[in-house]
């Protein structure tokens, strides 16, 4: 089966375990604990029935074994049953793993068809050229490669999540957890989580109920500043970011920036852009809804791209100067500086 990774290949490895077809030897890793998790859970769920997990179930951990012991398990044969399930966990915490996990291959090669091993190893993972990479793949294995996402890329699994909880939520909800709860997916999930029974029976987010439960403000955030900002709105970006000043840990500077870099990169594309159609626009930006289209548009009316282009080596310096070097300026009193120039540009 071929190589599976992100969240786009783990419903497919969940599908075919839901229907008992099982491939010999699956390896998931990278530093995404959440789809390894959800893999990994929906093996111990599937392949051995639980009257039959004392005796053809069995877990290891990295820590506190060896690559032999695992071997030995995963030859033997499953008592009275068509199968057993061998797992090793967190094998990241075995000394030296890497090297190590490459002596798997050659059982791998030779798997014992009545086995089915599962190997976790959560962090960088394996290479790609590592020989048990290319022995599972080649032997109709799976090797799983969860890669952290980055804030931007949050939004689609999100959505599913929710839609997959029957949760409604809106683009504007969605966007104000991505940026401020962000990555690991299993923290960010859980947020939602607590906002879906705090929806009671509508089981509907809304931007008023995250600043409830959770303390985002729906008014003053890096979206909000966005839009004053693509409107040229300077007394409202000005608010914005006095309010970022005086609630700091909500609203760390480097998020800020972050967001700001991001819209102003994109704009710069989209003004430049020949074809300024709103489904031109959005396949060139890659966003996923109209709604999130409103600031390039306005973006486009108000800034020129040699503008835009000066803003971005602006937010630049900024970044630099955050860290100390050419300024003893904090970052707020730097972001209110760079708000000035933005709207100064010509």
């Amino acid at each position: 089966m071929a190589k599976k990774s992100a969240a786009a290949g783990y419903r497919d490895v969940i599908t075919e375990i839901r229907k008992g077809n099982y491939a010999p030897v699956y390896l998931l890793m990278g530093e995404e604990d959440y789809y390894i998790d959800l893999i990994a859970e929906a093996l111990e769920n599937r392949v051995v029935a639980e009257d039959e997990k004392d005796f053809n179930s069995a877990t290891f951990y990295g820590a506190d074994t060896d690559v032999k012991q695992v071997i030995s398990r995963a030859q033997q044969f499953p008592l009275m049953s068509d199968r057993q399930l061998v797992m090793l966990k967190e094998a990241q915490a075995m000394e030296k793993a890497k090297t190590k996990l490459e002596t798997l291959t050659s059982y791998v090669n030779h798997a014992n068809p009545t086995t089915v091993l599962l190997i976790t190893f959560k962090g960088e993972g394996l290479a790609a050229t590592s020989k048990l990479v290319k022995a599972i793949s080649n032997n109709g294995g799976i090797v799983f490669k969860s890669e952290r996402l980055k804030d931007y890329q949050l939004g689609t699994p999100l959505a599913e999540y929710c839609k997959d909880k029957g949760v409604r939520i809106d683009d504007k909800s969605i966007n104000l957890l991505c940026e401020y709860i962000g990555s690991p997916l299993s923290k960010l999930f859980g947020e939602v989580d607590k906002l879906a029974v705090a929806s009671g029976a509508s089981k509907t987010i809304t931007p008023e109920l995250i600043e409830a439960i959770i303390g985002i403000s729906k008014e003053y955030n890096s979206f909000e500043l966005v839009k004053t900002l693509s409107l040229r709105d300077y007394p409202g970006s000005m608010r914005i970011i006095e309010h970022f000043s005086r609630n700091p840990k909500q609203n760390p500077g480097v998020v800020v920036v972050a967001t700001l870099f991001n819209y102003f990169s994109r704009l710069f594309i989209a003004s430049i852009a020949r074809d300024k159609s709103d489904q031109s626009l959005m396949d060139e930006l890659d966003l996923k809804s109209s709604w999130a289209l409103t600031d390039y548009k306005n973006g486009i009316r108000n800034y020129k791209a040699a503008t835009i282009d000066s803003i971005i080596h602006a937010i630049r310096d900024l970044d630099v100067m955050s860290k100390g070097v050419g300024s003893t300026q904090n970052e707020y009193d730097l972001l209110k500086e760079l708000i000035f120039k933005i709207f100064t540009f010509r």
